[in-house]
């Protein structure tokens, strides 16, 4: 086995991240400037709300979505971070959360649709989707360091790619798994392909694309948490701290504070998704 010469992949690679940021350095640093400009924008804004107003525009958005169970739960979760004195590192977290979600689903649904509809894409993206569901999450942050640096746009960078496939798996699971026959009435109907797609593929494929959508904010959480090695700000840079001071305590309570918002955020998005069959029956 030692006579067979390894391959030098490792060197490939490395020469292909040299090459591409090398030729698209400029691009790399205006989508870096706009990035960071929509971060600083969105963590401002929520920043310049008292806390007590964000914990009760919260609940109200979950009593509305939910039940006053889900919005009694968010008082008392958010009270907690605040308590802790923690309110500034989870709010930098949601921002990177709701940018990155944000990004990820922009490009996810519509790759999704075209792929459910198109089967030599659907082809080409399902063992894509295999592939990057299986990577190990840490691998993700490797690339965005040479083309963002070190900062809160590679966390995002590396956030959009890890969380993708679960939005994108599902929107396809959806459009193809709308009855058949309601296909064909609405072709009996003279429906174009544009009216299928908005007007019955979409609609009935709704709940699944949420929980879609849901799977993908609980991954964009996790991966800005983990992140915080890249110098990405949040609750995952508290963990890191007490992790490098040898802080246990420290680290628990900042984990605390991820699950409740991990919590507060799955119980929203898992409303909306089921008030979405509720409209489908």
């Amino acid at each position: 086995m030692n006579s067979i010469p390894s391959l030098p992949l490792s060197a490939w690679i490395e020469s292909v991240l040299n090459f591409l940021t090398s030729q698209y350095s400029g691009v790399t640093r205006s989508i870096s400037r706009f990035t960071q400009t929509g971060i600083d924008s969105l963590n401002d804004m929520l920043m310049a709300v008292p806390e007590w107003a964000f914990i009760i525009v919260f609940a109200l958005i979950c009593w509305r979505a939910s039940s006053w169970r889900l919005a009694l739960g968010s008082i008392l979760g958010l009270g907690l971070i605040w308590n802790l004195d923690l309110w500034v590192p989870m709010i930098q977290t949601l921002t990177l959360v709701v940018i990155a979600t944000a990004i990820a689903v922009a490009i996810a649904i519509p790759l999704g649709i075209v792929a459910a509809l198109s089967r030599r894409l659907y082809r080409l993206v399902m063992p894509t989707l295999d592939f990057m569901q299986t990577m190990p999450a840490f691998v993700y942050l490797i690339p965005a360091i040479p083309f963002f640096g070190i900062g809160s746009v590679s966390a995002i960078f590396a956030t959009v790619i890890f969380s993708m496939p679960p939005a994108i798996r599902l929107t396809i699971l959806g459009i193809r798994q709308v009855p058949e026959d309601l296909i064909e009435a609405a072709d009996a109907y003279g429906a174009t392909r544009s009216q299928k797609l908005f007007k019955v593929q979409l609609p009935l494929s709704l709940p699944t694309i949420m929980a879609g959508v849901n799977q993908t904010i609980m991954l964009a959480l996790s991966m800005v948490v983990i992140a915080a090695m890249i110098g990405a700000d949040g609750l995952g840079s508290e963990v890191w701290r007490a992790i490098q001071r040898l802080r246990p305590g420290d680290g628990f309570v900042a984990g605390i504070a991820v699950v409740i918002l991990a919590m507060l955020l799955d119980r929203l998005t898992q409303s909306f998704q089921k008030k979405g069959k509720n409209k489908d029956h």
